[in-house]
C-alpha cells in the first residue's frame, strides 16, 4: 500500500471515528431529560398503575424534549465545526479527500436528526427554523413537510415556499463516482408538489408552481409565475 493510500484510510478512519462520537454525545446528551425523568419517577411514592400512568403520559414531552435537544444542538454543532457541503465541487468519492468528507460527515449529522427528531416537527416552522439554523437560507413562512432535503448549507427559500410530503431534494449528485454539489434556489412563492425531485442547481422563479411526482432535472431554472408538471417537468401555462 502506498502513502498516498495509507494516508487515505486514515482520512476515512478517522472521519468515521469523529462523526460516530459526535453522535453519541449529542443523542447521549439530548436523552438527559429522560435519564433524569427515570431518576425522578423511580423515587414517586407510587406503585402499580399510578406508576404505569406517570410512565405512559410522560412518553410524548419527553420524545419533544429529546427531538429539540437533538436538532439544536446538532445544528449548533456542525456550525461549530464548519461541517458544510462545499458549493460547486467536482470530486471522486473513492480518493476521500477532505471536501468529500465533510460533506459526508454533514450529511450523516442531517440523517440522524431527520430520522430521531423529524417526525416530531416535519411541517411546522420549528423544522424550517431548524434548516435554517443548519445552513439554509430560507425567508418568511417556508412550509416544509419533507424530510428528504439534505445539503441544507445550499438550499436557498424565498418568502412563502412550500415543499410538499416527500419531496426530495439536495445540493448534490453523484455520477460515475464522482461528487458534484450545486445550490438550489427556489424563488418566493414557489410551491413544490408531493413526491417531486429536484435536481441540483435547479432555480425556480417567484411564483413558480410544481406538480406532484415531477422531475426538475439537474441545472434546470423554471421561469415564474407559471405551472410546471411531468418527469422531466414541461411548463403548462
Amino acid at each position: 500500500m502506498t502513502n498516498a493510500q495509507t494516508w487515505r484510510w486514515v482520512r476515512f478512519g478517522w472521519a468515521v471515528c469523529s462523526v460516530v462520537l459526535l453522535e453519541t454525545v449529542l443523542i447521549g446528551g439530548s436523552a438527559l431529560p429522560i435519564l433524569a425523568f427515570a431518576h425522578w419517577q423511580a423515587a414517586l411514592p407510587v406503585h402499580g398503575l399510578a406508576r404505569w400512568a406517570v410512565q405512559a403520559l410522560a412518553i410524548v414531552p419527553l420524545y419533544v424534549m429529546f427531538a429539540l435537544l437533538l436538532l439544536v444542538s446538532s445544528a449548533l454543532t456542525t456550525r461549530w465545526l464548519g461541517w458544510r457541503t462545499p458549493s460547486g465541487i467536482t470530486a471522486r468519492l473513492v480518493d476521500f479527500e477532505w471536501p468529500v468528507l465533510v460533506w459526508g460527515r454533514y450529511l450523516m449529522t442531517i440523517h440522524v436528526v431527520r430520522v430521531l427528531a423529524g417526525p416530531a416537527f416535519r411541517s411546522t416552522l420549528i423544522w424550517s427554523w431548524y434548516l435554517r439554523l443548519n445552513g439554509a437560507r430560507t425567508g418568511h413562512l417556508v412550509w416544509v413537510n419533507s424530510l428528504s432535503l439534505m445539503d441544507h448549507n445550499l438550499l436557498e427559500f424565498g418568502d412563502d415556499v412550500v415543499i410538499g410530503a416527500d419531496v426530495h431534494m439536495s445540493g448534490h449528485i453523484v455520477e460515475h463516482g464522482m461528487l458534484k454539489t450545486a445550490p438550489v434556489r427556489l424563488g418566493p412563492g414557489t410551491v413544490i408538489g408531493v413526491g417531486s425531485v429536484v435536481g441540483i442547481g435547479v432555480t425556480t422563479g417567484p411564483g413558480t408552481q410544481v406538480g406532484a411526482l415531477s422531475v426538475i432535472p439537474k441545472y434546470t431554472t423554471l421561469d415564474g409565475p407559471g405551472s410546471y408538471a411531468g418527469a422531466p417537468v414541461a411548463r403548462l401555462h
